[in-house]
């Protein structure tokens, strides 16, 4: 598999996309998901234009980050964050997809040295195999927020249903950007909310006619070399 030219196809697709809902591809940042694969073969990515990438576990992150020091990507942590791992990875990445409770928010707040840009992740498909909160929650969550100086929401995540069902993966993405423009009229210091992370292997064109500013690529760009049924 040749990551240059997953690369191409992907931005191909993200093109069409783009012309189908009257936006710019530009707006669309990949971040490809290297958590199954090995360092080597996230620096192909890096080879191939990669600017991004993300990892969902903080020995992987950290793994990858020495090896790849040299390239200096930038790095999303798009797993759940475990309140406890926060002080090991807060120094590293560039964002955080996974921001799901006030806990967590608690200790981002006391370890970061610098504002840390989080999305705030929504369960828009209510699978109780999910994390993320609910559509209600969200609102008062980002307002509870105020005084955490360390953190910006600067967007809105979530993982729809793998599912060929359309219509269902449309309802989720636009639920998300529902709620994101919900956000920006809290007009929120903290929160400007403006991306949307939302988008994988299987359903990113969608996501991107849907509004989707990041979208997370792993199998159909990297592969999946260790196992475990990456998207």
């Amino acid at each position: 598999m040749d990551v240059k030219s997953n690369l191409q196809h992907i931005h191909d697709r993200i093109t069409e996309a783009c012309k189908k809902a009257d936006r710019t591809a530009k707006d669309v940042s990949v971040i490809a998901v290297t958590k199954y694969v090995s360092p080597e073969r996230a620096r192909e990515a890096l080879d191939a234009g990669i600017k991004h990438l993300g990892e969902n576990r903080d020995t992987g992150l950290l793994h990858k980050l020495e090896i790849l020091k040299d390239r200096q990507p930038v790095w999303h942590f798009i797993g759940t964050l475990q309140t406890r791992k926060v002080k090991t990875i807060i120094d590293h990445v560039s964002y955080i997809h996974s921001l799901d409770r006030l806990s967590l928010a608690d200790e981002i707040q006391k370890r970061a040295k610098k504002p840390v840009s989080c999305f705030v992740q929504v369960n828009t498909s209510l699978e109780t195999s999910k994390h993320g909160m609910t559509k209600e929650e969200v609102l008062p969550f980002v307002k509870a927020l105020t005084a955490h100086e360390n953190i910006r929401i600067i967007g809105l995540m979530t993982m729809a249903p793998f599912t060929a069902d359309e219509t269902e993966l449309r309802n989720c993405f636009r639920l998300l950007k529902e709620l994101r423009d919900d956000v920006q009229q809290l007009e929120q210091w903290n929160a400007p909310c403006r991306e949307l992370s939302m988008g994988m292997s299987n359903d990113f064109t969608i996501a991107v006619e849907e509004g989707a500013t990041f979208i997370r690529i792993g199998s159909s760009l990297v592969g999946n070399e260790i196992g475990g049924g990456q998207r």
